[in-house]
């Protein structure tokens, strides 16, 4: 492979009320992937527990860890050994009472290059997270790893084009959205099903081509109260293509050879970096615009 062939792996798993479990588990998905070839692993959306947002209560502030910390020192161990990078979303305790959800990247070899926190924080039925995360301050990042310029972002970001912009314009070849998203048990209707996960997977089909990067979302998979996460994790190429999808609901580890001589290519054929009209965008920072 040139230095411009990049494989991921997306690890799609289910997870269980014990944190060191979970970690066991993705330890060892990650040294199947690398066995597949994988040169960057991505884990899902708080992949050492379970999706404890449902609800509001005191008792899994007690899950929190420090980033860098004890999860990511078990990961840039295994990341070393293998040879892989490893894109890791863990619960962040930054001081008493100040907690983030945080996307920890670690290099080939083993040194860590750093976190990215999320900005967008949800706060609808089944996805509380505001009673237990602050907005990211650390803005939109990008980290050189060995097999390439990287961008994170983590889960409610997929839906807004701003980030995944500035995140492509600051280098990233490839965006990662670590994710754990889903349906209501309760929601019966296949209509309603089939449009939500086709409004999600849309959605970073559009930030690949409006940006021309590769996009890879790792979902989670299985059924946690009355959360039924419907797995489906993705990569897109930057033509909005998709390269490669995972099975619905079912643990997986998704591969994608990526090409990333490919980004130049799709970007002088389709020249919206150069046609953007920076000029006129002033106003995008505003809430609303009044007349």
């Amino acid at each position: 492979m040139t230095k411009d062939q990049v494989r991921i792996a997306l690890v799609q798993m289910s997870c269980v009320e014990n944190p060191q479990e979970n970690l066991d588990k993705a330890q060892e998905r990650i040294l199947q992937a690398a066995k597949g070839g994988a040169n960057i692993v991505c884990l899902q959306e708080l992949f050492t527990t379970l999706y404890f947002c449902q609800t509001e209560a005191y008792e899994p502030f007690g899950y929190a860890e420090p980033v860098p910390g004890p999860s990511t020192a078990a990961l840039q161990e295994l990341a070393a050994e293998l040879g892989v990078v490893i894109v890791a979303s863990l619960f962040e305790i930054r001081a008493k009472g100040v907690h983030h959800n945080t996307a920890a990247v670690i290099d080939a070899d083993g040194s860590y290059l750093g976190k990215y926190r999320k900005m967008h924080i949800p706060d609808d039925p089944g996805f509380y997270e505001k009673f237990y995360f602050i907005p990211g301050d650390l803005g939109y990042k990008v980290f050189q790893t060995k097999f390439g310029a990287i961008g994170v972002l983590i889960c409610w970001d997929q839906w807004y084009p701003e980030a995944a912009r500035l995140t492509a314009l600051r280098g990233a070849d490839i965006l990662f959205y670590p994710t754990a998203i889903g349906w209501a048990a309760s929601e019966t209707s296949d209509t309603v099903r089939s449009s939500q996960r086709q409004a999600w997977k849309t959605s970073h089909l559009g930030h690949a081509v409006a940006n021309g990067v590769f996009v890879a979302a790792a979902n989670r998979a299985g059924t946690e109260g009355d959360l039924e996460f419907w797995g489906n994790s993705l990569v897109s190429d930057p033509f909005g293509q998709v390269i490669a999808e995972a099975a619905h609901n079912d643990e997986e580890i998704l591969y994608a050879d990526c090409d990333l001589s490919k980004i130049a290519f799709y970007r002088s054929h389709w020249p919206f970096m150069r046609d953007r009209r920076i000029d006129s965008y002033g106003e995008i920072t505003r809430r609303w615009i009044d007349e």
